[in-house]
């Protein structure tokens, strides 16, 4: 079993930058895929960036691809967050998925608490 816990989350203004952590307790195997999401008030979950545990293949959301960069050591996630704007807005959680790459947050367990991450206008 693993556990994560995110932190780096703030208050910012449109166009700053943020660099999130998902500090993990556990072993990640090759095989596995650790997954940012967000969850937007009144809002499902959705996909953010995920990252191939052993080949570091990384995948995005349209809505943050060429801002957003997810990234590994070996025991943390990472994403940083460039040009911010509004709708970045969300709480941030991340999350693994043992039977890889897949879009849908219902795939993943062991989800963190998350951390808020807020852009003002």
């Amino acid at each position: 079993q693993v556990q994560f816990a995110e932190s780096g989350g703030g208050l910012v203004q449109t166009g700053d930058s943020l660099k999130l952590s998902c500090g993990i307790s556990g072993r990640i195997y090759s095989s596995h895929v650790m997954g940012w999401f967000r969850q937007r008030p009144g809002k499902e979950r959705e996909f953010v960036a995920a990252i191939r545990w052993g080949t570091r293949g990384t995948y995005y959301a349209d809505s943050v691809k060429g801002r957003f960069t997810i990234s590994r050591d070996p025991n943390t996630v990472y994403l940083q967050m460039n040009s911010l704007q509004v709708e970045d807005t969300a709480l941030y959680t991340c999350a693994i998925n043992r039977r890889g790459l897949d879009y849908d947050p219902k795939l993943y367990t062991d989800w963190g608490r998350g951390t808020q991450v807020t852009v003002s206008a």
